[in-house]
């Protein structure tokens, strides 16, 4: 029988400042009723789509960042989206800021903060949740930059891996499902990891701004979404899935954001791209059939994957500089089976 599922990217326009959860909430319900109309089976929401994209505000006070954050799940404004989804029998994943008190990586019991999202099936249930670990931006204020990225100020690094859930969706009794948030889809780690689960469908919100604030260099504006195209189109080929990118869009708090949620096919193909920064729903049928064809050839990990290669992506953090070429050294070898001298000990070496 195939398997076949109806998806939705939900985009969302801007939220400001002012605007309640509430309000919130009431756009996203509406999009769900959308949803039951064309059939869909699972709606993706935003990154932090409770609220505006408070990293950008700086408080002196941390503490008086948690007015943006959620302490439960479903909360009281919350609760709309959990009864439509149950009235309407439609799954959703939604992002937003969480307050956990758990224990740190000291056994500490504390308040922490989190970028986070989860998946509710069509009855209500979480059924899967996930951390944001790839954190952009900064932690302190910086006057050099017109708009502040303050997510490493707000935020803690996700402490729960990329886990993936085969789960009852829409009409599925199992769909592989996997989630990232925003910074995350520009990592190819974070893809493997959950290809390498089976992944069928990787669902990802995000708030990315028209232009790059940082101080540090220019990135061209029409760069922007190609680049965050480009890295979903190639973590979805890759990695044999599908994936659903949902965006916020347009001018909020006098930031622009690029909108341009997109659903991609198993192939890297674009198969729906949002066209407005207003609320809007794009949708497509994915045939998980299609997941097949990279994972039994060029993708198959079992047959082609070679980790004894690969190991300085999990022991190194930051970039070293390369070996240093001598006439004296064997094309291959390597500073491990005493040959190339690294330029770091060249200069020390005068």
């Amino acid at each position: 029988m195939p398997r076949i599922i109806t998806v939705a990217a939900a985009q969302l326009g801007p939220l400001q400042l002012a605007d309640t959860r509430a309000v919130a909430v009431a756009r996203m319900v509406r999009l769900l009723e959308r949803a039951r109309v064309r059939g869909v089976e699972l709606v993706v929401f935003p990154e932090l789509a409770l609220t505006t994209f408070f990293p950008r505000h700086y408080r002196e006070d941390v503490a008086e960042a948690d007015i943006w954050f959620e302490k439960t799940m479903p909360s009281v404004d919350t609760q709309p989206l959990f009864d439509a989804a149950r009235t309407y029998g439609i799954s959703f994943h939604l992002g937003y800021a969480e307050i956990a008190v758990e224990a740190d990586a000291a056994g500490i019991m504390r308040r922490r903060h989190f970028n986070t999202c989860i998946l509710v099936n069509g009855s209500g249930d979480i059924v899967l949740k996930y951390r944001k670990v790839h954190l952009p931006g900064h932690a302190a204020f910086d006057p050099k930059r017109a708009v502040q990225h303050l997510e490493k100020r707000y935020f803690e690094v996700g402490n729960l891996g990329f886990p993936v859930v085969r789960a009852p969706i829409g009409h599925l009794s199992g769909l592989n499902v996997g989630m990232m948030i925003c910074n995350d889809r520009r990592w190819p780690e974070a893809w493997r990891v959950l290809g390498l689960q089976s992944v069928e469908l990787v669902m990802l919100g995000y708030n990315t701004p028209s232009l790059n604030q940082s101080a540090s260099g220019f990135e061209a504006p029409h760069l922007r979404v190609a680049h965050s195209h480009l890295s979903i189109q190639a973590g979805a080929y890759q990695n044999a899935t599908f994936a659903v990118a949902t965006a916020k869009a347009g001018v909020e708090d006098g930031c622009e954001l690029f909108g341009h949620s997109i659903i991609v096919n198993p192939q890297g193909e674009i198969l729906a791209q949002a066209t407005s920064w207003d609320d809007e729903l794009i949708t497509a049928d994915c045939d998980l059939a299609q997941v097949q064809l990279g994972r039994s050839t060029i993708f198959d990990f079992e047959a082609h994957r070679r980790p004894e290669a690969y190991a300085r992506i999990t022991s190194q953090v930051g970039a070293v500089e390369p070996c240093v070429w001598s006439r004296d050294l064997q094309p291959g070898q390597s500073d491990s089976t005493g040959g190339l001298t690294r330029v770091d000990d060249r200069k020390a070496a005068g």
